[in-house]
């Protein structure tokens, strides 16, 4: 019998223990829950009636809150949302859903419409379970809302924030909309509208007293704060001046028109704080006419501190989540998947249209996502300032993982991985410890950092758009020779250091065409192809290392072929067996000098090759070659055999304080080929061991030594 009881015990704990959480916040006992009644509102959990159903959630939300319940919930089942209506979420409230308590929006032909909507001034929410589903694929594209509307039908949301704040979406699943999972909004008040019969000419002094002035343009009457928008809200700007200067001055003044304070050169866009007591103001213009002016007083509200985690947005057209004028905004621990249908097609956009009248978005995390077959992007910061993306998986093959457009300022990028996804970053972005694989990057400037990457198969491609405007350090790219994958450079100068290049790509891993003067420390390729070589770019090298990969690959050599100027201070080269010619350097207006540096040949190898340059300088460089097959072979050579009939194109040269030792009676140092009409090369303090000095009859020779080993 003991045992019996004990048995029976155990059985109902784990029954007890499998029952689902409806309401985490609140107990089902507890006298703030409320689970809704659905008899006592008329909603219906079978999928039909959607009118009864959505205006009896809105009616049982009203009366939960009205009689002191925090939390709600539905029992399992699909509730049918009406298409012209929607769920008004009320504030202090938690709405807390099982999964399989599904929210469905009735199908429709609208453009824009929401299923839950969270309007100005709601506050103190959380949406917490349930599955928000849209009519996506049963919806009928082929209406426009009105004559002027775009036809895109890209503005039905499963969640819409406008203006609300204190905002946590917790465990919710939004999938199948025709817009976007959940838009996180601003909402826009506009005060009044000013056009040229609303301004005259003159000015206010610093007394706020108006004083004639020819130049000016001001305000006729006083703008107010009578709006009932500025009951809560203290802030204001203008917007969408037309025929007006960008900046202005501000005059406050109080109810019965004492002057309180003036503010100069405020920008149209600029956040304005309404001063203490004040009720009214005048705006001052620096212009002398009137003809065509208008602007606009507006308060715009942005959705504010907001949680968006452990939720899934997926299948929806547009987005998964739009940030669209937010500031104070956590998204964490997401899934946001399978978004396609119409531009942009990204699992998080965060785009307020600022430039375009819209809403700010800052300080936003996008913290610990995953990301996968999304059609476009995973994430876009497009305009706004101050975004935390750390800690993602950005897994949307061939798509770009990270989007930074021009409008955006102050991104910090930090710990992610971009599997098989883009980087399109333009300004203003610090990079640090991501990595990526089987993909590429676009990073323009300038204000962009990158520090401490790890690349896979992957193009670290720099396009920079002002002279070190981008600068990278402690890179690592491993190449597998599955892709072009490897360093290329293009644009006005950069900056680079500690960039570690392993292995060989299909072609060439360090490839552009930089402008003259960037300055490249520590780079190390270390096994690159030998049958398409590298293509350096202008710049300073300063302690790098050059190594090609061993095999059958001939004629792959490091070539400097741009024009502008190149130094290679303290690096070092070395050829496999089969290369033919370890560094070619060729074109008309090439200033190149290596010095300090080592050269190491493991075949029958030419170490460098000058084929035509404005200027060359060899310097104390130590080239070593004791694998050599042929006394014929040329270890540096200016010009050929082939060219020696054309004119010289190498029109200076200056070889000094070298060092060669070959294990054969080889050719160390020849100019003889160098063309038609070349002027004197100085070759001078050289040390050849074993290898000879073959120089045409014009050059300069000075204390070089030939010496046996």
């Amino acid at each position: 019998m003991n045992i019996l009881k004990l048995v029976m015990s155990l059985m109902l704990g784990l029954q007890l223990l499998l029952i689902p959480n409806q309401a985490s916040a609140e107990a089902p006992d507890s006298k703030d829950y409320y689970l809704i009644e659905l008899s006592k509102f008329g909603i219906y959990n079978d999928g039909t009636h959607p009118v009864e159903t959505t205006k009896g959630i809105n009616n049982a939300l009203q009366w939960a809150v009205k009689n002191g319940k925090t939390t709600t919930s539905l029992p399992p089942g699909t509730y049918l949302i009406d298409k012209a209506n929607r769920i008004n979420m009320v504030s202090n409230m938690v709405f807390d859903l099982p999964m399989d308590a599904v929210l469905k929006k009735e199908t429709n032909d609208k453009e824009s419409y929401q299923l839950m909507y969270l309007g100005y001034g709601v506050h103190n929410v959380t949406l917490r379970g349930g599955t928000y589903v849209g009519d996506r694929e049963t919806h009928n594209y082929s209406k426009k809302d009105n004559k002027h509307s775009s036809g895109t039908h890209e503005a039905g949301y499963g969640i819409f924030t406008q203006g609300a704040y204190d905002i946590t979406i917790d465990g919710v699943k939004s999938i199948n909309f025709t817009g976007d999972g959940l838009i996180l909004g601003g909402y826009g008040t506009m005060a009044k509208d000013l056009y040229e019969d609303h301004f005259v000419l003159g000015a206010f002094d610093d007394k706020g007293k108006n004083v004639a002035n020819a130049k000016k343009l001001r305000t006729k009457q006083p703008l107010n704060f009578t709006n009932t928008i500025f009951k809560t809200e203290k802030q204001f700007e203008l917007s969408n001046a037309i025929k007006l200067p960008y900046k202005f001055d501000i005059f406050f003044y109080k109810a019965n028109g004492a002057f309180i304070k003036k503010l100069v050169n405020v920008k149209v866009r600029e956040l304005i704080d309404i001063p203490e007591g004040a009720t009214q103001f005048h705006l001052v213009f620096e212009q002398a006419t009137k003809k065509g002016a208008y602007v606009e007083f507006w308060n715009k509200s942005v959705t504010k501190n907001v949680v968006v985690k452990n939720s899934e947005f997926a299948y929806n057209r547009r987005q998964g989540i739009t940030v669209g004028g937010a500031d104070q905004v956590l998204i964490e621990n997401n899934v946001l998947h399978h978004i396609k249908g119409t531009m942009p097609q990204s699992g998080i956009d965060v785009e307020g249209g600022f430039g375009e009248n819209g809403h700010r978005n800052s300080n936003i995390t996008i913290k610990s996502n995953k990301f996968h077959d999304n059609a476009s992007y995973d994430v876009i910061l497009y305009d706004g300032k101050d975004a935390i993306v750390e800690d993602n998986h950005l897994a949307s093959k061939g798509a770009i993982g990270l989007a930074i457009s021009d409008p955006f300022k102050g991104a910090m990028i930090k710990g992610n991985h971009f599997d098989g996804s883009r980087i399109a970053a333009a300004h203003d972005a610090t990079f640090i410890d991501n990595k990526m694989n089987d993909s590429y990057t676009s990073f323009t400037g300038p204000n962009i950092k990158i520090d401490g990457m790890t690349f896979t198969d992957s193009m670290f491609l720099i396009s920079a758009k002002d002279a070190f405007g981008v600068s990278a350090s402690n890179i690592v790219m491993n190449n597998n020779k599955k892709s072009d994958s490897g360093l290329s450079l293009w644009g006005k100068p950069i900056r680079l250091k500690n960039i570690t290049i392993n292995g060989e790509g299909k072609l060439r891993v360090v490839t552009g065409g930089i402008t003259e003067g960037s300055i490249i420390d520590n780079l190390k390729v270390t096994g690159f192809n030998t049958d398409s070589g590298l293509t350096l770019p202008p710049a300073t090298y300063n302690n790098c290392e050059f190594i090609g990969a061993a095999g059958t690959g001939k004629f792959g050599s490091i070539a400097i072929s741009q024009a502008g100027k190149y130094v290679f201070d303290g690096c070092s080269f070395q050829s496999p067996p089969a290369l033919s010619t370890l560094v070619i350097a060729e074109h008309p207006k090439l200033d190149l000098t290596i010095k300090n540096s080592t050269f190491e040949l493991l075949g029958n190898s030419q170490a460098i090759s000058i084929q035509s340059a404005k200027n060359l300088l060899l310097e104390n460089n130590t080239i070593t070659a004791e694998k050599l097959t042929s006394d014929k072979t040329e270890i540096v050579r200016i010009n050929d055999y082939w060219k020696r009939n054309n004119p010289h194109d190498v029109l200076k040269a200056v070889i000094r304080g070298n060092t060669i030792t070959t294990n054969l009676a080889a050719i160390g140092i020849t100019t003889l080929y160098a063309g038609t009409g070349a002027p004197a090369y100085l070759i001078e303090n050289n040390t050849l061991y074993t290898a000879k000095l073959v120089q045409k009859k014009n050059d300069i020779l000075k204390n070089n030594s030939i010496k046996k080993k």
